[in-house]
C-alpha cells in the first residue's frame, strides 16, 4: 500500500523540562502512558467540555510533536502559549511541513509513529513528518472512512462536539484516570451517567452518497449529519438512540433521498440501542 504525504496538516513542537507535566494537565491524553513509537488522538477542550482543537500527539526526542489540522495551528499555537505562563516549556511550529501517513507493506519499515486510532481497528498505520511518499490522498480517506476514523472539519466542526461524540473514549485519545484537564468535570460526568447519544457511524448505500453536510432522517425527523463520502460509503456523526430505534421499527433511514445503512465501527464494542429505555439504561 502506499505512502500517503497530507499536505494539509501542520506541527508544533512542545518541549523543555516542564513538557510532559504542562501537556498532562491541559489535554485529554494520558501523556504517560504514551508508548515511544505511538501516535494517540488528543484535544484541547473548552471548559464546557467541547473539542476546541483536535490533533495527533507523539513523543519525539526529548519532546513532544503536535500533529493538527493547518487551519488550526496558529490558534492552537495561541492558545498553549497563552496556558504556559512561566513553565519551563518551549511551543514552536516545526521545521517540517506536513505528515506522510504509511500503512500496510509500507508502514512496516516507516520510521513513524504508530497510529493508535487505526490499531484499534486492526490496521498498522504510522504517521511521520514531512513528505516521505506520494500517494493519493483518496486512499487515506478511504481507508479511514472504511474504519469509521474522523477528522474535523469534514466530520464534525470543532466546538460542537463531545469527545465521546467522535470516540475518543475508544481510541486512545480520552483518558478518565489523570486528574485534572480543561474540560475534565464534563466529560468525566458523561462517562459515569452514560449520557453519551452522539456518535460515529459507517454509512453505506447502493448508490453514491451526496454531498457532505447531508441530514440523515428517519420517518423525516433528523438522526444525524453525513460527513466524509467516497462513493457509496461514508461517515456521519448521529444520535444512536434515534437511528436503533428507526432500525428496530423498520423505519428506512434516508441520506437526503437516499436509503442508506449505518454501522457503528466494530472496534468501539458499542451497539445501537432498540429503545430509548434502552439507550438510558
Amino acid at each position: 500500500m502506499p505512502a500517503v504525504f497530507l499536505k494539509d496538516r501542520s506541527l508544533l513542537f512542545v518541549s523543555g523540562a516542564e513538557a510532559q507535566s504542562f501537556l498532562q494537565n491541559l489535554i485529554t491524553t494520558d501523556i504517560t502512558a504514551l508508548g515511544a513509537d505511538e501516535a494517540r488522538p488528543g484535544a484541547l477542550l473548552t471548559p464546557q467540555g467541547k473539542i476546541l482543537f483536535d490533533f495527533m500527539i507523539w513523543q519525539d526526542g526529548e519532546g513532544y510533536m503536535i500533529e493538527t489540522d493547518a487551519g488550526q495551528r496558529d490558534g492552537l499555537l495561541k492558545r498553549l502559549t497563552m496556558y504556559k505562563l512561566r513553565a519551563a516549556v518551549t511551543v514552536a511550529p516545526s521545521t517540517e511541513e506536513g505528515v506522510t501517513v504509511s500503512w500496510g507493506e509500507d508502514a512496516e519499515g516507516s520510521q513513524g509513529a504508530r497510529d493508535s486510532r487505526f490499531a484499534k481497528a486492526g490496521v498498522t498505520l504510522t504517521r511521520r513528518a514531512g513528505r516521505h511518499g506520494d500517494g493519493a490522498e483518496a486512499l487515506y480517506d478511504a481507508l479511514r472512512i472504511s474504519h469509521g476514523i474522523v477528522t474535523s472539519g469534514s466530520d464534525f466542526a470543532l466546538q460542537d462536539a463531545f469527545p465521546h461524540d467522535v470516540l475518543m473514549d475508544f481510541n486512545g485519545g480520552l483518558s478518565f484516570r489523570k486528574g485534572c484537564y480543561v474540560g475534565q468535570e464534563v466529560v468525566s460526568r458523561m462517562q459515569h451517567r452514560g449520557t453519551a447519544r452522539r456518535r460515529v457511524v459507517t454509512v453505506s448505500a447502493a448508490t453514491d452518497l451526496p454531498g457532505t453536510g447531508t441530514e440523515i432522517t428517519a420517518a423525516g425527523k433528523p438522526v444525524g449529519t453525513l460527513g466524509s463520502v467516497d462513493g457509496g460509503n461514508g461517515l456521519a456523526i448521529v444520535r444512536i438512540d434515534r437511528a436503533g430505534a428507526a432500525m428496530a421499527a423498520g423505519t428506512p433511514l434516508l441520506a437526503g433521498d437516499t436509503p442508506v445503512s449505518l454501522a457503528l465501527p466494530a472496534w468501539s464494542g458499542l451497539v445501537f440501542p432498540a429503545s430509548a429505555d434502552e439507550a438510558s439504561a
